[in-house]
Parts: C-alpha cells; structure tokens; sequence
C-alpha cells in the first residue's frame, strides 16, 4: 500500500476550465495533474487538478492570469 501524502487541490465550475488548466499548466511547465475529484471534496465538475502544496501561490496566480475560474483550493491527503 502506497503511503499518503499532502496534496493541493483545485476544483472547477465546469470540466472546460479544468481541461483549460491542464493545457495552461502544460504550456507554462506548472505542476500537476488532472483527477477525479475527491469525494471529500462538493465541486460542481468532475475534474480537479493536483499538485504540490507549496506550487498553491504560483498556479492560484497562473489561472487567474489566464482567466481559468478555479472553484475552489484545498490540501488533502491522498
């Protein structure tokens, strides 16, 4: 059994914004990839990006820059 780690978790309003944060991040070397949303996690789309915890300020900041509407952030266990 793997062991858990801390995770950072952004959630999305539509899966078009999620697709358009794989591309964004993708582009711009960010890290992360896209994932099931956590079922700890109420989000409108099924998709959710997962990275670093620490990579929080620098993708927050990539989306807002290119207009990706994140739902929500949050750091969970996984």
């Amino acid at each position: 059994m793997r062991e858990k780690k801390l995770w950072l978790i952004i959630t999305f309003h539509t899966t078009t914004a999620a697709m358009a944060m794989e591309a964004m991040c993708a582009a711009k070397n960010l890290p992360g990839r896209l994932i099931p949303v956590p079922r700890e996690i109420p989000a409108a789309c099924g998709m959710s990006w997962r990275a670093p915890v620490e990579s929080r300020e620098k993708l927050v900041s990539a989306a807002a820059e290119a207009s990706i509407a994140v739902d929500g952030t949050y750091e969970l266990m996984l």
